[in-house]
């Protein structure tokens, strides 16, 4: 006999006051990443700050509105929260109040850290918290934007599960655990219903447009294609869209606008694909109300839980592989730093270290990493993003063995292979010309320069 499924859902209702009055002190909550992170649960969690002690939360890439629970504790009194990959917001709540932490982790580990609790020495979470569409008639709330590791959160990493919903999400198609049973929750919260946070657009400037340029002339017909976010992966995107390269790709944790001109243009036709054929795999979006619209129930893209896109061996199996992102530094040896500006997180790992090495084992494949020469200071003064060494508390995100092409707007150089001094001589011929003699300064003082080395 059929189960009633609205019954079920029903029977599950719970306002966020209600939901919320069973956590105890002590207890460990996952929020969902993204625009998944939960908003009236947050709210009626962090009205219950006085009567509660010892509450840890977890999330990543904390975007708007700011989270209540720091709202109302900016000392981290009550409430730790903890984001496995910096956003601009997650930067400005660490500066500014007590209880702010980042949580160094690879972003396609997610679902193993999420349900193998013997190997990393972890327990259980008491809750999941994430924001989900309406259910539809099959008892299915739909993750939308943020599959990443929700459904691996959900059955494998919790005791208690609770679905916020919001009717502005979109329903996404799979790929695969893209969506959850309501037989598998134990809360129902009617949410309020926030709009989805939109990524602000960074209009390209000409040192963005110079590196694309760059990157452009290693592009092919056929090939499946990766992009980070920023304005230079979009105006990457809108290069390919008004090229002439036909049957390419999309495999990318992070869907972005560019992936939309791309697929609209007809360049991306994912034919070529050894397997989910005709499809854009994805794990997350951010971007802009028109993608989003774009992505309901849109069969041309899979939603996919990021064990799925983001392990090097699935991505090994893709044959020409092309992975584009960007960093903030990179010393004279090869070593990427994408997340840290001194002790100061900027950003965080995400699925970096996963794209590089997947996209290089690829047949066919190969991996970008992109920053402009400089960066220009609050107060004038330029430096050079390729630097002798990282400061002091700076992180390595990439070691030197990984890094495989390194782009800047003087030109494209690959690394891999190379000995130290050709490194060196390498990355100095794309530095800005001028900061090229006291890097050169620096390679001959740590012996990674030979006399034999030109630089045009």
């Amino acid at each position: 006999m059929a189960r009633d499924f609205q019954q079920m859902y029903r029977e599950k209702l719970r306002t966020a006051e209600e939901a919320m009055k069973t956590v105890q002190s002590g207890d460990w909550l996952d929020y969902a990443m993204f625009n998944g992170k939960p908003v009236a649960c947050d709210k009626a969690l962090a009205a219950r700050k006085d009567e509660l002690s010892n509450i840890k939360i977890n999330s990543a890439v904390t975007i708007p509105p700011v989270p209540e629970v720091i709202m109302k504790d900016p000392t981290g009194e009550v409430f730790t929260y903890n984001d496995q990959h910096f956003s601009a917001l997650s930067r400005i709540l660490q500066e500014n109040c007590g209880g702010v932490f980042y949580i160094p982790t690879l972003y396609g580990e997610s679902n193993i850290n999420a349900v193998e609790h013997d190997k990393i020495g972890t327990q259980v979470r008491d809750y999941f918290i994430a924001q989900v569409t309406p259910m539809d008639k099959d008892g299915y709330f739909n993750w939308g934007l943020h599959n990443s590791c929700c459904y691996a959160q959900a059955v494998s990493g919790s005791h208690k599960q609770i679905v916020e919903v919001n009717e502005n999400i979109p329903y996404c198609y799979g790929g695969n655990k893209e969506r959850i049973h309501v037989s598998q929750v134990t809360y129902v919260v009617e949410g309020e219903n926030p709009p989805l946070f939109e990524l602000p657009v960074i209009e390209p400037n000409d040192v963005d447009r110079r590196i694309a340029d760059h990157v452009m002339e290693y592009l092919r017909d056929g090939q499946c294609i990766q992009l980070g976010i920023g304005a230079m992966p979009n105006v990457l995107g809108k290069l390919i869209a008004d090229s002439d390269l036909k049957d390419l790709s999309g495999w990318t944790e992070m869907l972005v606008d560019a992936y939309k001109n791309m697929l609209e243009s007809g360049r991306m036709t994912g034919v070529k694909k050894i397997f989910d054929q005709g499809k854009i795999n994805y794990t997350f979006a951010l971007g802009s109300k028109e993608l989003y619209q774009w992505m309901d129930h849109n069969p041309s893209i899979a939603s996919c839980s990021v064990d799925y896109v983001n392990h090097p061996s699935q991505m090994a199996q893709i044959d020409n592989l092309v992975s584009i992102n960007q960093a903030l530094q990179i010393d004279i040896y090869g070593q990427v730093n994408a997340e840290s500006s001194g002790f100061k997180q900027i950003s965080g790992n995400g699925g970096m270290s996963d794209f590089v090495l997947g996209a290089y084992w690829s047949k066919g494949g190969r991996s970008f990493i992109c920053l402009p020469s400089t960066h220009t200071k609050k107060d004038g003064t330029v430096i050079s993003r390729i630097v002798p060494n990282f400061e002091i508390g700076s992180i390595t995100t990439l070691s030197r063995q990984y890094v495989n092409f390194v782009v800047t707007e003087y030109g494209a150089v690959s690394l891999k292979t190379c000995p130290t001094w050709q490194r060196a001589e390498k990355l100095i011929s794309i530095a800005h010309p001028d900061f090229r003699d006291d890097l050169i300064k620096a390679a001959e003082e740590r012996k990674i320069w030979r006399r034999t080395n030109k630089i045009q």
